[in-house]
Formats: structure tokens, C-alpha cells, sequence
């Protein structure tokens, strides 16, 4: 990120603020397109996004965003004011998309610091102004204008804004600078709010007052108020009620009706303030990077507990009090440790909701019917982990709708549903998060899969030895593509690849399972958190290694008769009628040490994709949680660290080096 992005504030809640809304603003589009026309509801949180995106922009003086909002603005106010026309609300939302994708481009511009596309936004005002003059010349009806038709009175109106949101001074004002097009003689209290800053302290304790004359109705003046960004509530009341009341003699029966619905309005409203304004907030926003530091505290903490519990000074003394004690002190950090992890956890739904617009799009243009699915989107993960998910799913997704999912025709003959079905599920099981990436497609054909891998050259065992999975895994190697064409969305083979390298550098795994005509199923294992595990430490001559306790399957001392040899002289292992490899760590990097013997030390069994090694180590320290730190730069650089996914620091104060159980179960073996 640029350097002007991280060290202003104002910046940085307008980039947060407009890409909740630019996301929020899809969501709407893509849940309401398929309707003829776009509901009240919709139409008014369409204008409610783009009045708010128009009004920061403009406050951050990015005038071209201010202005394509603005336009977009124009077209859902007249749509909302002249509900009785004919509109293509799917073009509409293809202008709608359009102009989002640019506001996320340029908001993204922002965040990197670099160069603005100002005139951008041109073409797509300039088609924005078409398609509203084509809905007024096919206009069928005229406009409901009740409201025009009423007198003119006066409000007094007091906002309250949400706690936390800062800046209420600009914030009023940016109100103030949006309202004066909808009413008359305005004032307002306290005044010079762009100049003073102390008003923001002021309106946070007293509320905006502001006094107004307009024609329009009090639930019209009402919404418009309540559109306004982090307003939480408002006072709103008609100040000359007997003028009112005398002058709806004068008006006809039909707009009487309006007026006297603002005076019961207005008793009610008053009614209902004294509850509304002694309601908590019960949410506030953190920046992530505090959570950051305090998960890292809390790591320190972990090490500094073990350094203490394990004091070699300790040894042999009775401290039945101290352990008492340590115990105790024990389950208050694990606690603490559980409620930062907590703070941290973000459910996948955002994630998942992404996807809609890609199987939208893609539908589109291959002319397929496709039917996205969640299941499980309520499930957390850690927000480090759920940044590295999204283009994982979007190439699984995409890879479903392209090369799984037929055409239409296709599916019919096959005697399925026109329609295709992609499911993206996600569950808790123990630490981990599985999620699944279905379909109900035409599968993985093996053939086809084995054929390309021939002529690369990359097949990893004989033809014979590999099963099913393993020849379904071999998708997810780079550049492998079955696809003879290159399209828009795939064929240079490098998506799945994508999908593994992601995985994988979050200390997860990936699995594929397909049956022919029916449907491929992508399984996505991945850690709940990645900053504090639970792992085994052992030894290896002087030093110190860590495997996380999920990947272990079990330890053993091994005997004589056990041991065998395989065609190529590598020593294996025999348990309960399995043959298993064994990867010696001293052999590995090259450690000295005095247990040479497989009989004199231990064998660890791990396991990742069904797939299980043995490795040997001297002896086991034990099991402990253990912080995950990354490796410093200057060895990260270097070939040192294959094998390694980190480090930790043990309570004797030595360094254990996190083993990447993944490498360890494709390392060729020394």
C-alpha cells in the first residue's frame, strides 16, 4: 500500500466505507435482476449506496467517482419517483455492475497509491445518460406527484450519528451540502462546521440540528434523512401543525390524507425517541492490525508461560503450589487466547457471496443455466487465512461452469436438469475447515487426464500404482490444461495450479474427487488459525524440530523384524500389513547425530491427503503448543528453508523449526 494511504485516516474510512458498499451494492444487483423491475426495497438501498458513495467521494474531492455515483443516482431516483414506467432492468444492471467494477478499480488504485483512471468514469455516465433518456421516451404513465401538490412547511429536524464513526462535523456537512436540493431555507446548528473541528465533539453530544421549509411529505423527508451514511437516528418534527391543520381545508382528499399521516406521525415518532436514543451500541469496529498485535502479545505470552513452567531450575523440586498455581494461570491464557482468536474468526460468507457475479457473468457468455448454492457459509476462519481463499474459489468456481457443467441440451439428453448446480460448502471438523467446491457436471475424465500427463512427461509413479485421486491430483500441477483451446477463462493451465500454491502457503491441503458423468467434488482443508498450533517437539542430534499434531497419525519405537527394504535400497516400514517410507531428518539436512539405528530411535507417522510417511528423529520431547513465526527474510531468500514452514521458540529458550509436513511427503528421499 502507498505510504499516503497508511498514514491518512480519512482516506483509509473511505476505502473501507465504499468497498462495504461496493460490495453490499452487488449483492443487491445480483439478488434482484432476474425480477421484471427492481423492487421499492432494492431501488432505495441502490440510492441509498450511491448517495453515500457520491457524498464521500466528493468530500475526498475525487470528483469523477462523485460524479458516475451521482449519475447512477439520477437514473434509480427518477425510476423510484416514476414507478409506473417500463424499464430493462437487466440492462440497468449490467450499467449498475459496470459502474461498481470501475469504483472498486479505482478504490483499489487508491489503497496501492497509484495512478487514477480520472477520465474512466465518461464512458459509462455517458451510457448512464442514455439509457435514462431511452426510460423517459418510453415512459407510459406520468409521476406520481403528490407531494408537489401540498403547501409548503417548516421541520425542525436533530440527527444523531453512530457512536465511532468519527468526523461528524464533515459528515454534517456533506449532509447539509446533499439535503439543500430537496428543501428550502435552511439553517442549521452549530454552524461552521468545515472550519471548527470542536463541532464534531458538539453534534457527537447534542445531535444536528437543522431547520427546513419543503412540499414534501414527512415519511419522503423522513427516508431521504435515514439515507444519509451513519445516521443512527433523527428527530423530525412539523413546526407549524395549526397552520397545517387549518390549511387542509384548502387541500384535495387525497393529499389530506399525506398530511394528516405527518401529524400522527410526527406524535409517534416523539413517542418512540426516549427508547431509541438510550439503546447501546453493542458493536464497534477495530482495525485489524491492533488484533494483529494483540494475537502476537498473546503468542509472547504462550512462550513466556512455557519458559517459566519449564525452568530448568525447577527440576526436582516439590512445587505443589506452584504448579497449582501455573495451572490455573494456564487456563486463563488458553482463554484469552480463544477470545483474540475469536475476535479475529470471519465468516466465509462475503467469500462465498463473491462468487455470484463470476457464475453471473460466465452464464452469460457461455449460455449455460447455473444454479450457485451455499452451504455452510456461516463458518469462521481466521481473517489471514479467508484473505488467501477468494482466488481459489473464484478458479474453482470457474473451472466448475467452463469445463464441468454442459450446455443445456447436452444435460437433457443426459437426462439432467437444464440448469447446473455449482455448491460451495464449508464445516468445522477439530482445527481445521473444510471447504467444497461441487458440481453436477460431467466429471474428470481419467483417460484424458493420463493422456496429457504422458506427453508431458509428468507422470510421478508407474500407471499401474496410481489410484483414482492420484490421477484426478495431477490437475493441480502448473501448466496442465486438458482443454486443446485457450478461452477468456481457461486452457494455459495455470488456475489450478493457483488453487494448490494458495492452500498450500496456509498450511492446508487439497483433494479432488469425480465420478464420470455425475460430477467433480474439489475438498479445500485448511488450518481454523495459523499463529499459535499444537505440536510435537523432537530432537534430532542438537536440534530442535516441530510437527503439528494434526498431521500426526502416531509415534513408535521400531522393531527389527518390521524393517524391510524396497527395489531401490530405501528402508521401509511394515505396520499392520502396510509398507510405509521413511524420511530420516539427519539425512535430510545433513545433521550430526549418534542414533544412525531405526531400533535406537522413534518413528513419527504423519499424513496429509490420505497419503502416510514415517519420519525418524532421535527421541520425543513432548507435546506442546507452540506460536508460529515466520522465518526471517534473509533465509526465506535462500534454499535453507524447504521443508520448513516456520519457526517457534520452546520454554528452554532453544528454536524449533516447524516442519511443512507437505514437502515432507513429496521430499525425495536421501
Amino acid at each position: 500500500m502507498g505510504e499516503q494511504y497508511n498514514g491518512d485516516s480519512l482516506l483509509e474510512m473511505f476505502v473501507f466505507e465504499t468497498t462495504q458498499n461496493t460490495e453490499q451494492l452487488e449483492k443487491i444487483i445480483l439478488e434482484t435482476e432476474n425480477e421484471r423491475h427492481f423492487s421499492d426495497s432494492a431501488i432505495n438501498e441502490i440510492f441509498r449506496i450511491m448517495h453515500t458513495i457520491k457524498g464521500s467521494a466528493a468530500m475526498m474531492s475525487y470528483s469523477y467517482i462523485a460524479s458516475l455515483a451521482h449519475k447512477a443516482e439520477d437514473l434509480f431516483f427518477f425510476i423510484r419517483e416514476n414507478s409506473s414506467i417500463e424499464y430493462n432492468s437487466s440492462l440497468i444492471s449490467d450499467l449498475i455492475l459496470l459502474c461498481m467494477d470501475f469504483i472498486s478499480s479505482e478504490v483499489n488504485k487508491i489503497k496501492e497509491n497509484t495512478e487514477l483512471d480520472i477520465n474512466g468514469a465518461d464512458e459509462i455516465i455517458i451510457q448512464i445518460e442514455k439509457c435514462l433518456e431511452d426510460i423517459k421516451v418510453g415512459k407510459n404513465s406520468n409521476p406520481k406527484e403528490i407531494s408537489n401538490n401540498l403547501p409548503s412547511y417548516s421541520f425542525k429536524a436533530i440527527l444523531y450519528y453512530e457512536e465511532g464513526c468519527e468526523m461528524e462535523n464533515i459528515r454534517a456537512y456533506s449532509f447539509i451540502r446533499d439535503f439543500e436540493e430537496y428543501v428550502q431555507n435552511i439553517s442549521y446548528n452549530p454552524e461552521g462546521i468545515i472550519d471548527n473541528d470542536d463541532t464534531a465533539f458538539e453534534i457527537r453530544k447534542n445531535g444536528f440540528l437543522v431547520f427546513f421549509d419543503s412540499n414534501k411529505s414527512y415519511n419522503e423527508l423522513n427516508d431521504i434523512i435515514m439515507q444519509t451514511p451513519f445516521i443512527k437516528d433523527i428527530d423530525l418534527t412539523l413546526l407549524d401543525i395549526e397552520k397545517c391543520s387549518h390549511e387542509c381545508t384548502d387541500i384535495k382528499p387525497e393529499d389530506k390524507k399525506d398530511v394528516k399521516n405527518v401529524l400522527i406521525q410526527n406524535e409517534e415518532i416523539h413517542n418512540n425517541k426516549a427508547e431509541n436514543h438510550q439503546s447501546a451500541q453493542s458493536i464497534i469496529s477495530i482495525n485489524v492490525s491492533k488484533l494483529d498485535k494483540l494475537m502476537n502479545l498473546i503468542g509472547e505470552v504462550v512462550i513466556a508461560e512455557s519458559m517459566v513452567v519449564e525452568n530448568p531450575d525447577l527440576k526436582g523440586l516439590e512445587l505443589q503450589s506452584f504448579r497449582r498455581e501455573a495451572l490455573q494461570l494456564h487456563k486463563i491464557i488458553v482463554e484469552m487466547q480463544d477470545m483474540v482468536m475469536s475476535m479475529r474468526l470471519v465468516p466465509l460468507t462475503t467469500t462465498f457471496q463473491k462468487m455470484h457475479r463470476i457464475v453471473r457473468d460466465m452464464s452469460k457468455k457461455l449460455g449455460k443455466e447455473v444454479m450457485l448454492e451455499f452451504i455452510g457459509e456461516e463458518t469462521e476462519v481466521d481473517k489471514n487465512i479467508i484473505e488467501h481463499l477468494s482466488n481459489p474459489l473464484l478458479h474453482l468456481v470457474r473451472n466448475s461452469i467452463d469445463h464441468g457443467l454442459e450446455m443445456p441440451e447436452e444435460r437433457i439428453t443426459a437426462g439432467k436438469s437444464p440448469e447446473g448446480k455449482v455448491t460451495l460448502e464449508a464445516y468445522n471438523s477439530g482445527s481445521n475447515v473444510f471447504i467444497l467446491a461441487k458440481d453436477d457436471g460431467r466429471g474428470l475424465n481419467k483417460e484424458k487426464i493420463l493422456a496429457k500427463a504422458k506427453k508431458n512427461n509428468i507422470l510421478f509413479k508407474p500407471e499401474s500404482e496410481m489410484t483414482d485421486r492420484d490421477i484426478y491430483n495431477m490437475i493441480f500441477m502448473p501448466g496442465f490444461s486438458t482443454n486443446e483451446n485457450v478461452s477468456e477463462f481457461s486452457g494455459r493451465g495455470v488456475g489450478m495450479d493457483v488453487v494448490m500454491q494458495n492452500i498450500l502457503s496456509i498450511g492446508g491441503a487439497v483433494t479432488v474427487d469425480s465420478i464420470e458423468r455425475q460430477g467433480t467434488t474439489v475438498t479445500m482443508k485448511i488450518p481454523l488459525t495459523v499463529a499459535i498450533i499444537d505440536g510435537m517437539n523432537i530432537s534430532v542430534g542438537d536440534r530442535h524440530f516441530t510437527i503439528p499434531i494434526t498431521a500426526i497419525r502416531e509415534s513408535f519405537k521400531p522393531k527389527k523384524n518390521d524393517i524391510i527394504c524396497d527395489t531401490d535400497g530405501n528402508l521401509m516400514i511394515m505396520v499392520r500389513g502396510e509398507c510405509y517410507a521413511i524420511i530420516k531428518l539427519h539425512q535430510q539436512w545433513d545433521i550430526e547425530t549418534e542414533i544412525q539405528e531405526l531400533t535406537d530411535g522413534i518413528l513419527i507417522m504423519i499424513e496429509q491427503d490420505e497419503r502416510r510417511r514415517c519420519v525418524f528423529a532421535d527421541t520425543l520431547i513432548g507435546q506442546q503448543q507452540v506460536v508460529v513465526k515466520s522465518m526471517p527474510d534473509f533465509i526465506r531468500r535462500t534454499r535453507m528453508v524447504e521443508g520448513v514452514a516456520g519457526c517457534t521458540l520452546l520454554g528452554n529458550g532453544s528454536i524449533s523449526l516447524i516442519l511443512d509436513t507437505g514437502w515432507l511427503m513429496n521430499a525425495e528421499i536421501k
